[in-house]
């Protein structure tokens, strides 16, 4: 199978895990779930279901079991975009190639359906698809992930941030924690949902999400204020317009190109003990660098 075979697949079998997952538009409150479903359904890169897939490809872990983490993920994923749209925060109304939640429906459900889809996800992860003992280290790996030492954290600092300089350093903490964390959160748990790997291969694992997360900020960054708002998906260079402090802005476009591509370099670096089984990684890796939206 091509790696955009194995990518349709994936992306087919989470769209309908989510279709599952979720409550039906005829479920009261209809109006939420229906926005629920608008903000989930049919649009996104999907990368941190996909990473949790490739990562469940090295322990054996059962699609059905990777199918739950993924929905998790990506609901949790969601409802950070839901309310990081909002006006209070980064006031944005396009996502994904359309409207926002809160532009589409109203403030006040765009914040229930945040709110509401955090729950879900850990509705989500106590399925009897997984065994209790996965249960367990699934939700703590979620948990930690999207609080306040992980994405809610980063987010804190990044408004904290707004019209301040950080340092090349500080800028590489708030990244780790709003965007990392969960795309970490991603591979861990996809290599938790099959025979638990050792501790040597979950550090091999951690060094190659570590790189990839902040891989994919870098190249947020550098699209910003390259790439169209309608190839994008969402309103392109509101970083500048809002005084937020970004690698281009820190350190320049081509050392972020630069910087990009050596994390690609050390993500593939940390993937050599697992040999031809991360092949999926590897090219997901690749993927994170290459894409331009």
């Amino acid at each position: 199978m091509t790696f955009e075979q194995w990518t349709r697949s994936v992306l087919e079998r989470v769209e309908t895990a989510l279709e599952h997952y979720l409550p039906t538009e005829a479920t009261e409150p209809a109006k939420l779930h229906e926005a629920m479903r608008y903000a989930v359904l049919g649009g996104g890169k999907r990368v941190r279901p996909l990473l949790c897939h490739a990562a469940g490809e090295l322990t054996g872990a059962r699609a059905e079991c990777l199918d739950a983490a993924a929905a998790a993920l990506e609901m949790i994923h969601v409802y950070s975009l839901v309310h990081d749209d909002m006006p209070c925060m980064d006031d944005d109304a396009l996502r994904r190639g359309k409207p926002t939640v809160h532009v589409k429906y109203d403030e006040a459900t765009a914040l229930l359906v945040g709110d509401a889809l955090q729950s879900q996800a850990f509705v989500t992860l106590t399925a009897d698809v997984l065994a209790a003992p996965q249960q367990a280290s699934l939700v703590r790996e979620l948990a930690l992930a999207s609080g306040s030492i992980g994405m809610c954290g980063g987010q804190a600092i990044d408004l904290a941030s707004v019209g301040h300089t950080l340092t090349r350093p500080q800028l590489e903490t708030m990244h780790r924690m709003k965007t990392g964390a969960l795309l970490r959160a991603a591979v861990r748990m996809g290599a938790l949902a099959g025979v638990a790997p050792d501790a040597d291969a979950l550090r091999s694992l951690d060094a190659y999400a570590a790189a990839v997360g902040l891989a994919f900020q870098v190249v947020d960054d550098i699209l910003d204020v390259t790439t169209d708002s309608a190839t994008l998906g969402k309103t392109a260079g509101k970083d500048a317009k809002d005084g937020k402090p970004t690698y281009v802005s820190i350190i320049g476009l081509d050392a972020s190109r630069v910087l990009a591509a050596q994390l690609r370099s050390d993500a593939h670096a940390a993937l050599v003990p697992f040999g031809a089984r991360a092949q999926r990684l590897a090219e997901l890796a690749d993927l994170v660098v290459n894409r331009v939206s």
